[in-house]
């Protein structure tokens, strides 16, 4: 009994149609990541366009992405500065100025204190804990970050504790939710600061290693 013609080509598109997606699957990370870092690179050279503008008559125009080695340079030179000459005061005077200010003050130390969290090597001022939370509605569950205890000044109730919680956005974690939320609905989750960020910008694509099931290629 033979084959029917159409049968033998539908299983060369099938193979055919395999192998493209084999190829696809294979090299479309590498066009990703090649892409968001163009576009990264679009987004920096556009937010640095004024040192670009202050460089165009020095003979660093002729050096590619020259504004941008600039301003690498100028964070090392103030990192120095601060560290070894001790120029902290300095910086602290300016901002004790920046808070006389009543519209910049607010905003300059919301900032200040976000960035400050998002610094794991700061302790005093960053995210204490790594939790779960139902959000934004119940059986829906949110990573978080555990920010401090409500005072009892601010709870809606006195007979519980109340926690600030941190609910960061994907893929971008600088923006978010602020929740504040009985001690009975917090979820305490085994991941390091470092292993939740991986998994809130990559949309739970990036999982910790020790998480991840043993290989069972060698079975």
């Amino acid at each position: 009994m033979t084959k029917h013609p159409r049968t033998g080509i539908k299983k060369i598109v099938h193979i055919l149609w395999s192998v493209f997606l084999n190829g696809l699957f294979t090299i479309l990370p590498l066009i990703l990541t090649v892409s968001l870092f163009k576009f990264a690179l679009r987004l920096l050279k556009g937010w640095l366009e004024p040192v670009n503008r202050l460089i165009a008559k020095t003979f660093l125009v002729n050096i590619p992405h020259s504004e941008i080695l600039i301003v690498v340079l100028f964070i090392f030179l103030v990192g120095i500065i601060l560290k070894v000459f001790l120029l902290r005061r300095v910086v602290h005077g300016i901002e004790y100025l920046i808070f006389k200010i009543p519209l910049v003050r607010p905003v300059y130390s919301g900032i200040k204190q976000l960035v400050s969290a998002f610094n794991m090597q700061e302790e005093k001022v960053t995210f204490k804990q790594v939790v779960l939370v139902e959000f934004p509605r119940n059986g829906l569950y949110s990573v978080g970050f555990l920010t401090g205890e409500l005072p009892q000044e601010l709870a809606p109730t006195k007979d519980k504790r109340y926690f600030n919680i941190f609910i960061p956005t994907t893929p971008n974690p600088t923006t978010g939710y602020f929740i504040i939320i009985p001690e009975e609905q917090i979820i305490n989750v085994h991941l390091t600061r470092h292993e939740a960020m991986a998994l809130v910008i990559s949309g739970g694509i990036i999982l910790p290693d020790r998480f991840k099931e043993p290989s069972t290629s060698g079975q």
